[in-house]
């Protein structure tokens, strides 16, 4: 029988690993359960998140999200219906268009994440510097195993 332990043997259980992968279980299913609340589909949901961060090309947005130029498409009209998003002339080059997230669009994803945001920052706020690179360090260190196999 293959076991995790078989194939990485350095591989020890301990309960950081196992909250580790707890949070890694959880992070996957948030978007999932707050794109139904909201009445989108994840991948608007994470449209969202990304123009929240900058206004985006239509092409720009596709690779962001791994989908077809199509699919970006689809899910910027859907967003643009909703009042969520709008099409503009890309400020740099007025022969392309780019993709801004609306106060509207910025409301929904932000008033459905604020509790979880305003835990993180509770559970922050009492580290010291010292305790925060250390648990910065860790989780780095998670990224990057984690980017080993993408």
């Amino acid at each position: 029988m293959t076991t995790v332990t078989s194939v990485a043997p350095a591989y020890r259980p301990s309960s950081s690993l196992e909250a580790l992968q707890e949070l890694v279980d959880l992070a996957a299913q948030v978007p999932h359960d707050v794109a139904r609340r909201a009445g989108l589909s994840v991948s608007e949901l994470h449209s969202l998140r990304h123009l929240a961060a900058s206004p985006m090309g239509p092409v720009e947005l596709a690779k962001a999200l791994g989908v077809t130029s199509a699919a970006a498409s689809g899910v910027v009209d859907r967003l643009v219906a909703r009042g969520h998003a709008e099409r503009r002339p890309h400020s740099a080059d007025g022969r392309r268009t780019e993709v801004v997230v609306t106060e509207s669009g910025r409301r929904e994803v932000f008033t459905l994440l604020a509790p979880m945001f305003t835990k993180l920052a509770e559970i922050d706020a009492p580290l010291d510097d010292d305790e925060r690179a250390l648990v910065e360090r860790y989780l780095r260190g998670a990224i990057e195993a984690m980017r080993s196999v993408t």
